[in-house]
């Protein structure tokens, strides 16, 4: 019934609009052409600048309403070190740009106005004027030189790559249809070798499990970083062209089959951090279900993404992954939870070069640590077994719920 009608309405304002135009063509023929016409251009010219003052209230007051949603204003401030540049930069290119938009559409509607048709009026036929070019080229010239070195300037401050003997944290994103997979280095810090011929469905990174880094590296579900510290993202993928989105940390960056990048970037503020500045604006001191009221503030659920901004098929809004910045204890904790691939999917089993042999990774506890490795400071230690602990509490309250 709802499309029914809605093809009625349709179809009336087609009609509508057919006898409008016939009413115009008897007036023109009763009253005369030029007479119409001269109608036509008095009211279009005040029209368009009705319109144009009525679109440019609704464009600024649409950017001031979607600011904190689409520009990165507000509660979503870049959470990265680099962030802080790229804003800037795009405060500056929006100021351009802004003044540019208002300038052309108000000199574009007057200009539609000012020198509308009338009768007697003849138009003049200016062939150049040299001032005028002068000006016109000039001043876009010196804006987007402006542009252009502050974005270079910009650009040579992000892509930094890691000094020798920095402390970072590293870790390698593949990206596939349609999904995400993330490996970390083990004990020895370094990632193994990859092969893409021994890609299979057990060894989805085409690892070569003759190079012994390779043993020690894991994978993960969800992407864990340590705060205010750098972090170098080794980016590839295994099919397609995608792209790694950290949309609240400005990176961006392709991951190209048969052509690995990266990206170093610091986080500046934890999950938790990021969750309370949300808490202080009043769009999500909302529930996270309005029909539940029991369910969360919406604040509360907040987690960093990865998103895939490349469209690469069908299934490109599935690729997504949960981001956690955490305090460093907190990370060392979790890293010391995970496993490696290596003992959990390819020891023993046929596809296991060393199969029959003993190795040194196999002194790895169910924890992923070596059985015997450097004393670390007892206050870290404690801190980390503490969090471990509050952790396994929750987990545990959670299975009893």
């Amino acid at each position: 019934m709802i499309i029914l009608l809605t093809l009625l309405c349709l179809a009336l304002l087609v009609i509508v609009v057919i006898q409008i135009g016939r009413v115009s063509e008897m007036a023109g023929l009763i009253r005369g052409e030029e007479d119409v016409q001269n109608d036509s251009n008095y009211w279009n010219s005040r029209l368009g600048l009705v319109f144009m003052v009525l679109f440019l209230i609704g464009s600024v007051a649409s950017a001031i309403y979607y600011k904190n949603y689409m520009l990165g204003y507000g509660p979503h401030e870049a959470a990265s070190m680099h962030g802080i540049a790229m804003d800037k930069l795009f405060n500056m290119t929006l100021f351009f740009t802004g003044v540019v938009f208002i300038v052309t559409q108000i000199v574009l509607f007057w200009f539609a106005y000012k020198y509308r048709g009338i009768e007697g009026r003849k138009a003049l036929h200016i062939s150049h004027d040299n001032r005028l070019e002068i000006v016109w080229t000039a001043i876009p010239a010196v804006v987007m030189a402006i542009l252009v070195v502050f974005g270079l300037n910009t650009w040579n401050e992000i892509m930094q790559d890691i000094e020798p003997g920095e402390d970072y944290v590293e870790l390698e994103m593949t990206g596939y249809q349609f999904g995400w997979i993330a490996r970390y280095p083990g004990e020895d810090g370094v990632l193994g070798s990859r092969d893409y011929r021994q890609t299979s469905g057990i060894n989805p990174l085409g690892q070569v499990w003759e190079d012994p880094a390779n043993h020690d590296d894991m994978h993960t579900n969800e992407i864990v970083l340590p705060v205010n510290k750098k972090v170098k993202v080794r980016l590839t993928a295994r099919d397609v062209l995608h792209s790694f989105f950290l949309p609240h940390f400005r990176v961006k960056m392709d991951c190209v089959p048969g052509t690995p990048t990266f990206f170093v970037f610091t986080p500046t503020k934890t999950t938790e951090e990021y969750r309370e500045e949300l808490s202080k604006y009043p769009e999500y001191q909302v529930r996270e279900d309005p029909n539940d009221p029991t369910s969360p503030m919406l604040w509360e659920t907040f987690n960093y993404e990865l998103a895939c901004a490349e469209l690469c098929g069908t299934g490109h809004g599935s690729m997504r992954m949960v981001v956690r910045v955490v305090e460093d204890y907190e990370y060392r904790a979790w890293l010391r939870n995970q496993s490696s691939y290596y003992l959990t999917s390819i020891r023993g089993s046929d596809h296991d070069p060393f199969r029959g042999e003993d190795l040194e990774i196999d002194g790895m506890d169910d924890a992923g640590e070596p059985g015997e490795m450097e004393e670390e400071s007892t206050d870290e230690t404690d801190e980390e077994d503490e969090y471990l602990s509050e952790v396994s509490e929750e987990d545990d309250e959670t299975e009893t719920e």
